[in-house]
């Protein structure tokens, strides 16, 4: 795993008194030290949703086609099943540094199980390989560090880490196999996700505590521009502090992207999807929206965040706000059809114990909102809320056993409301 998710999963399970997430298979390599290192989870889900409004945006699962109100499956959480390869060595007074992560599928539901190819097309419940990382980096402690490729963006990163569903499922959890791979966690109910992205970015020496990162990234804008206009900015700062027997970290982050969308790519702006390859001219025409135009608009969006731990508690509180970055995923429902920009915004509140018998409980509640602009109907969300119930327990010093309850509840601007209801169970083991 990269170094940001190692320490942030390595101080979830140190609070559980595991230490499996420090290091990997360490190996001796000539001038190199390579490190093998990952995780393997796997969870069985039981989801609930018993309504079926319209609510574009909404993560609460809904009743089915079928009439049924229950779902189950077995995937992983919201951290997916990871390979990941570390290679460092000191060259020249630089500390030089590779990473190539793999992120395999732990379930399929195709008839084979293996995601197969039906007529030259794979399965769209099938297991997928995911590649997350390829990055290199170098520098010293005397003057901090460059990073060139793709990692976890800068922005937002701080609110996935610290998320406690990272070692479980969150929102998100549907049938074996979902095309999505892992589930939501937090994602989308109290913070945007930071994506996977190339970038190249600077980080400063650590400070005693102070440390901020400042980076150009792809903006990840999928099918809203078909020519990129420029790169992303984001960067971020942090204080890590420890006084006595508390300790804590404090942050600020923010993103900054340069949008401009084509006519069928808008329709994906204010819809969320596309049913037209944007490579051709075809207009897409969806009710009331006969012909949409070029647009063009900046979206900017900032968080703030901490979290503090003392005598087996810990408190994370995190807020963000934005513009024309739409909610759950940056880009997504940014903005409306006649290309007005939506304000988005939201945060969540977490609160852990951990237990004599090293079990940790932890509590979170989160929401994001997004609000309504130019043209918008009723129909597009309001306000995606998750509360999370969980408890993480170490059997041995890298595997850990996982218990979830979360409720979801998505609601549109009419006031219409999907809640949804999920309990999982499973384990975790690092390597």
């Amino acid at each position: 795993m990269n170094k940001n998710i190692k320490l942030a999963v390595a101080g979830a399970v140190l609070a559980m008194s595991a230490s499996a997430a420090n290091a990997g298979i360490v190996i001796p390599a000539g001038d190199w030290t390579l490190d093998v290192n990952g995780n393997v989870n796997a969870y069985m889900n039981f989801t609930k949703g018993n309504d079926s409004n319209t609510v574009t945006g909404g993560l609460a699962a809904t009743k089915q086609t079928t009439g049924s109100n229950t779902v189950k499956g077995i995937n992983t959480g919201l951290l997916p099943a990871w390979l990941g390869f570390t290679g460092k060595t000191r060259q020249n007074d630089l500390d030089v540094e590779f990473t190539i992560s793999l992120q395999p599928g732990v379930s399929a539901n195709d008839i084979s199980g293996d995601g197969a190819f039906v007529d030259g097309t794979k399965a769209s419940n099938g297991s997928k390989m995911l590649n997350r990382q390829t990055y290199l980096s170098f520098g010293d402690k005397s003057w901090g560090s460059i990073k060139l490729g793709k990692d976890l963006g800068i922005f937002a990163s701080d609110a996935i880490l610290n998320d406690m569903t990272l070692l479980g499922v969150g929102s998100g959890a549907g049938l074996s196999g979902s095309s999505a791979n892992t589930t939501n966690g937090g994602i989308g109910t109290g913070y945007l996700y930071a994506a996977w992205k190339g970038q190249v970015a600077y980080t400063t020496p650590n400070m005693n505590g102070f440390q901020a990162t400042v980076g150009i990234t792809n903006p990840n804008m999928g099918s809203l521009e078909t020519s990129q206009s420029r790169f992303g900015i984001e960067g971020k700062a942090s204080y890590s502090f420890a006084a006595n027997d508390v300790t804590g970290k404090i942050w600020v982050s923010g993103l900054s992207n340069r949008v401009k969308t084509d006519e069928v790519a808008a329709v994906a702006a204010a819809y969320g999807s596309v049913s037209a390859a944007s490579t051709t001219n075809t207009i897409v025409v969806r009710p009331a929206v006969a012909f949409v135009p070029q647009y063009t608009y900046n979206a900017n969006v900032f968080d703030i965040g901490g979290t503090v731990n003392y005598a087996g508690f810990g408190l994370t509180g995190y807020y963000y706000n934005g513009e024309g970055v739409g909610t759950t995923l940056v880009g997504a429902n940014a903005i409306s059809a006649d290309g007005q920009k939506r304000d988005s915004d939201g945060g969540y509140v977490q609160l852990t114990y951990v237990l004599p018998v090293k079990t940790k409980l932890g509590v979170a509640w989160g929401e994001s909102n997004l609000d309504k602009a130019g043209n918008d109907t009723d129909d597009l969300l309001k306000t995606n809320e998750r509360w999370t119930v969980g408890a993480y327990h170490p059997i041995t010093k890298h595997l850990n056993l996982v218990a979830e309850y979360n409720h979801i509840s998505s609601e549109n601007h009419r006031g219409e409301e999907n809640k949804s209801y999920t309990g999982s169970l499973g384990a975790i083991l690092f390597f």
